[in-house]
């Protein structure tokens, strides 16, 4: 009786597992998709925005940037109590020149009161010009203008030289409804997308472990590095 009931224990151990793995499977699998699609979208954003005119202060300014952060799809929209939001991805240089490591997965919005009305999408890059900017970004939480300094990047033909002086932690460049620009998004709080970096990588790891140590890595990934590392090398 007594071993009887031990199997019958372990049978319903076992079953438990099996529904738990497949509860658990369906969503790991979504993120993973998920993942990919962004990453897919951001290297849009950054073919299309890398190489516009306008952005000759974003070309310029990325030779000497310590990371960079895609969004390909920020919202905007709501009535009385407006929210924008979107997801991105953020790579870091490594120890070796040309190096960059990445993506981490993150989230990027605010919340702002005023009357606003329809919605807007807008594609943004942030560059972290130094340490400090880095390192704010790879908290698992961080409110731009609070805890690193931010300002919007000079866009515009012929805006190199207005570069030369620039002493920020992150600078912000856009594009909404095709036009380019520099835009503040100082209050804006990025936060670390933990499941979408376990689905993508295949483990539980942290946004240092992915861009400091260079722990993990997906071939997936490689076209948009090499994009990244290429124009980040661009003389």
């Amino acid at each position: 009786m007594r071993a009887s009931r031990r199997s019958s224990h372990y049978v319903a151990g076992v079953l438990l597992f099996m529904a738990s793995a497949a509860l658990a499977t369906p969503g790991r699998a979504d993120d993973a998709m998920d993942a990919r699609q962004l990453v897919e979208k951001a290297t849009l954003t950054f073919e299309s925005m890398s190489v516009a005119p306008e952005m000759d202060g974003l070309r310029d300014l990325m030779k000497n940037a310590k990371g960079m952060f895609i969004a390909p799809q920020v919202l905007r929209g709501a009535f009385i109590f407006g929210v924008s939001g979107g997801s991105g991805v953020f790579f870091a240089r490594g120890q070796r020149p040309l190096q960059w490591n990445g993506p981490a997965f993150d989230t990027i919005g605010e919340a702002s009161f005023g009357l606003q009305a329809g919605a807007d999408a807008s594609e943004i890059v942030l560059l972290a010009m130094t340490d400090r900017g880095v390192t704010a970004l790879l908290s698992t939480s961080v409110k731009l203008g609070a805890d690193a300094s931010v300002a919007a990047g000079p866009v515009g033909i012929g805006v190199r030289a207005a570069t030369a002086n620039l002493s920020v932690d992150i600078l912000s460049f856009s594009r909404s409804k095709g036009l380019y620009g520099g835009v503040s998004v100082e209050g804006a709080v990025i936060a670390t997308r933990g499941s979408l970096n376990a689905a993508y990588y295949g483990r539980e790891v942290s946004p240092a472990d992915i861009l400091i140590r260079g722990a993990v890595s997906n071939p997936h990934a490689t076209p948009l590095i090499e994009r990244i590392r290429k124009a980040a090398a661009a003389k």
